[in-house]
């Protein structure tokens, strides 16, 4: 057994999310969205750390990339109990560490509480849906409960590109390929790149990170392909903006013209810690198609988004703060948890 199993059995006890390692540090571990030390744990000095990262690494060649670079992400399997997504890392005090628990079961998306509307997303047949948040918001649960829900109920072919691969899904009614940049493919460009020779349906783009993969997935959205992708946003007019940003001053009115055909809606997802501290919970802003929409992304105008979103509510549209205000009046979460997320936030003062 690996020495670092002792802490991840720790992290599923506690029903933690994440577990740090730092060399000369005590390992901590985040519980309900607090970082707490676990004190029976020995301090990390280099020699014992090293053992516990190099027994798990995926091959040899990842710890010398490690050691090149001094970064690297994988996933690591602890048996049937758990998967946990690794980020090595090196910081002034020497080596680092931290690991996401993977749900061994992808969720559904009734299991997570989703909005009902995210089914319609799942029954596209094409179009561009971002799930944007900050890193630990939940995006990925999210995906792979929109991704089962379709699995459970169409026969597409699904091609998922991740760095690393989470959420591993069992045959139902769809065919699903995972591909994990760096292992199978060499970079989310190529990785997509590859999936629109392959007669795909759907393709799950697990960052959109830079424009050419971007303008990649915008190109198979437009040729009739459901493109599911992620990036770390807070709201959707800042998601809109930010595609559009990546691109050069000459070319943001054609990228404006294509986005405004291609996207399908925006779920950008927050979690908060609940009032009585036991849980968290997600808040989300959805942004869907509606006639509006396109002449919105053309002219540039996203400020316009937010009233757009509370005019169309019958639709499933809701922004940010609305969510959240929501959450505090059924007592979910307090004022004070909700004003650190909102936009506005002199709304929760």
């Amino acid at each position: 057994m690996a020495a670092i199993h002792a802490l991840f059995q720790k992290l599923i006890e506690l029903g933690g999310s994440d577990l740090h390692l730092r060399e000369n540090d005590r390992p901590k571990m985040r519980i309900h969205g607090t970082l707490q030390e676990i004190a029976e744990f020995p301090v990390l000095d280099r020699s014992l750390l090293t053992q516990m990262m190099k027994e798990i690494v995926p091959a040899e060649h990842f710890w010398t990339k490690y050691e090149q670079t001094g970064d690297i992400d994988f996933a690591y399997s602890m048996g049937e109990e758990a998967r946990f997504r690794a980020n090595y890392f090196t910081q002034f005090l020497g080596y680092g560490a931290v690991f996401r628990i993977i749900p061994s079961e992808v969720l559904t998306l009734d299991a997570v509480g989703a909005p009902e509307v995210f089914k319609k997303l799942g029954d596209l047949q094409s179009g561009l849906v971002l799930v944007t948040g900050p890193t630990g918001s939940g995006k990925s649960t999210t995906l792979a409960a929109i991704i089962d829900y379709i699995n459970a109920s169409y026969e597409r072919k699904i091609v998922t590109i991740e760095e690393p691969v989470e959420f591993v899904h069992k045959r139902k009614k769809s065919l699903i390929l995972h591909r994990e940049v760096g292992l199978d493919t060499n970079s989310f460009m190529t990785g997509l790149r590859g999936a629109l020779k392959s007669d795909v349906d759907i393709i799950l783009v697990g960052e959109m990170r830079d424009q050419e993969t971007i303008e990649l997935a915008l190109t198979a959205a437009e040729m009739g392909i459901l493109v599911f992708g992620t990036l770390h946003t807070n709201s959707a007019a800042k998601t809109i903006d930010r595609i559009i940003d990546v691109f050069p001053t000459k070319k943001k009115s054609q990228m404006r013209s294509v986005m405004a055909s291609a996207l399908k809606g925006v779920i950008s997802q927050q979690l908060l810690k609940s009032s009585d501290g036991t849980r968290r919970y997600a808040a989300h802003e959805i942004l869907l198609y509606c006639t509006a929409l396109p002449a919105i992304i053309r002219s540039g105008e996203t400020m316009k988004l937010s009233s757009m979103m509370q005019t169309n509510g019958q639709l499933g549209m809701v922004t940010m703060d609305d969510c959240l205000d929501k959450l505090v009046k059924e007592n979910k979460v307090t004022k004070e948890a909700a004003a650190l997320k909102a936009l506005d936030k002199s709304r929760f003062g």
